[in-house]
C-alpha cells in the first residue's frame, strides 16, 4: 500500500516539474513588437473658395478705404473703339467697247479650226462630191447645225462654180459672207436696260447648273458700270449653298448693291425686294439672279415662271437672259427648248467659248431659239464677258 501511495506522489511531482518547464518555455519566447504610434500627420491646406487668393493669406498691412486714392474725375477715360472693317476698294471695269475685239486673240486660239478647215477644203483645184462632203462634216462637227449647214453649203458651191479661179483672198472673203448672212448682221443685240417710261430696267438671268450663271450676272454688273450704269442684284438663287455670297462679293468689287434672303427661302420674294429696293434706290438696272434649275424637273420650272410672274408686279422685265454653256454643243439646245416654253427668252449669252468650245453653236442656237446671242464669255477673268459682235466674232473664226 505504501508502495501505491508513493508511486503517485512521485507521478504527481513529475507532472509538476514538467508542467513548469514548458510555462517557463513560453515566457521566454519574444513577443511581437508593440504597434507603432500613430503618426502627426498635417493637414493639406483648405481649397480655395470663390473669391480667395489661391496661396496662404499672408498677415500684410491693409489700406482702408479713406486710405485709397480715388480719380477725381478730371482725366477723360479712354474707351477703345472696336476696329471699323474697311470697306473693299471698288473695280473700275474696262470699257466694253470694242472689248470682243481685244479678245480676239483669245477667242481665234480655239476657234479658228473651223475657218481654217473649210479654206482648207474650199482650196483644193478639184471640188468633188466628195469634197463638199468634208466641207458639210466640218460643219457639223463645229455644231453649226444640220439646216444652217445645208444651207450654207448650197450657197457655197453656187458661187464658187460661178466664181471659177478662187485665190486664197477671195475665198477667205467668200466664206466671211456666208458665215456672217447665217450669223446675222440686222439683229439687234444690245441688252435692253433702259426703258423709256420707267427705272429700273429689269434684268433676270435664267440657265441651268454649271454654265456660269452667277459668275455671269457678276460680269454682267461689270458690263453696265462699265457703261455708267448704277446697279442693284437680286440674289434669288437660294437653293445653291454660298451663291448668295458670291454673288454679293462681285457686287461689292463694283460697288453695287445685293439684295439677298436666307438660304433656302422664298427665290420669288428675293426677287420682288430687289426690284422694290432698285425702284427706291433710283438705280438705273436691277439683276436677277435665278436658281439653276434642271429643266427636266417640272416643280422647278414652275417655280421660275413664279419668279417672273412676282417680278412683273412691280414692271414688266426688259430682258431675259438665258446662259448656255458653249462647250455643251447642241446638247445646249434641249434646254434652250425647255426654258423658252417656261419664260420668253430675249437673249443668250454663250460663256466658256473658249478652250474647246465650237463656234457653230452660235448659229445653231439663235437659229433654234429665234433671239440673238447678245454676250459671250472667253474666259475666267472679271472682264471677259463681251458683248457680241457678228464681224469680230466671224473674223477670229476664219483668222487673218
Amino acid at each position: 500500500m505504501e508502495t501505491v501511495i508513493l508511486a503517485v506522489v512521485i507521478a504527481v511531482v513529475v507532472l509538476g516539474a514538467l508542467g513548469g518547464l514548458v510555462v517557463g518555455s513560453r515566457r521566454k519566447k519574444s513577443l511581437p513588437p508593440p504597434p507603432p504610434a500613430a503618426p502627426d500627420i498635417t493637414a493639406p491646406p483648405a481649397e480655395p473658395h470663390v473669391g480667395d487668393e489661391a496661396e496662404t493669406p499672408r498677415d500684410e498691412p491693409r489700406r482702408t478705404i479713406e486710405e485709397v486714392d480715388l480719380p477725381d474725375g478730371s482725366a477723360p477715360v479712354v474707351v477703345e473703339e472696336p476696329p471699323v472693317p474697311e470697306a473693299p476698294a471698288i473695280e473700275i471695269p474696262e470699257p466694253t467697247a470694242g472689248r470682243l475685239v481685244r479678245l480676239r486673240t483669245r477667242l481665234s486660239r480655239s476657234q479658228n479650226a473651223l475657218g481654217k478647215g473649210l479654206l482648207t477644203l474650199l482650196s483644193r483645184e478639184h471640188l468633188d462630191e466628195e469634197t463638199w462632203e468634208e466641207v458639210e462634216d466640218t460643219l457639223l462637227t463645229a455644231d453649226v447645225g444640220v439646216q444652217p449647214t445645208t444651207e450654207l453649203v448650197d450657197r457655197l458651191r453656187e458661187r464658187v462654180k460661178v466664181l471659177g479661179t478662187r485665190t486664197p483672198d477671195e475665198l477667205r472673203g467668200l466664206l466671211r459672207e456666208e458665215l456672217l448672212k447665217l450669223v446675222g448682221t440686222d439683229v439687234d443685240r444690245a441688252v435692253r436696260t433702259e426703258p423709256e417710261d420707267r427705272k429700273p430696267g429689269i434684268v433676270m438671268v435664267v440657265g441651268v447648273n454649271g454654265t456660269g450663271k452667277t459668275t455671269t450676272t457678276g460680269k454682267l454688273a461689270r458690263v453696265l458700270v462699265a457703261d455708267g450704269r448704277t446697279v442693284v442684284l437680286g440674289a434669288a438663287d437660294t437653293f445653291r449653298a454660298a451663291a448668295a455670297d458670291q454673288l454679293q462679293t462681285w457686287g461689292e468689287r463694283v460697288g453695287a448693291h445685293t439684295v439677298r434672303g436666307p438660304e433656302a427661302g422664298d427665290p420669288a420674294s428675293v426677287a420682288f425686294d430687289a426690284v422694290k429696293e432698285g425702284k427706291e434706290m433710283g438705280v438705273d438696272v436691277v439683276l436677277i439672279d435665278t436658281a439653276g434649275r434642271l429643266h427636266t424637273k417640272t416643280g422647278l420650272m414652275d417655280e421660275l415662271g413664279k419668279v417672273k410672274r412676282v417680278v412683273e408686279k412691280h414692271a414688266p422685265l426688259d430682258e431675259v437672259l438665258l446662259v448656255l454653256d458653249a462647250t455643251t454643243g447642241q446638247n445646249g439646245l434641249v434646254q434652250a427648248r425647255v426654258f423658252a416654253e417656261v419664260v420668253d427668252i430675249t437673249g443668250i449669252v454663250l460663256t466658256k467659248l473658249d478652250g474647246t468650245a465650237k463656234g457653230g453653236i452660235v448659229i445653231a442656237v439663235q437659229r433654234e431659239l429665234g433671239v440673238p446671242v447678245k454676250l459671250i464669255g472667253l474666259g475666267e477673268g472679271a472682264d471677259d464677258l463681251a458683248p457680241f459682235e457678228p464681224e469680230a466674232f466671224v473674223d477670229a473664226l476664219i483668222g487673218e
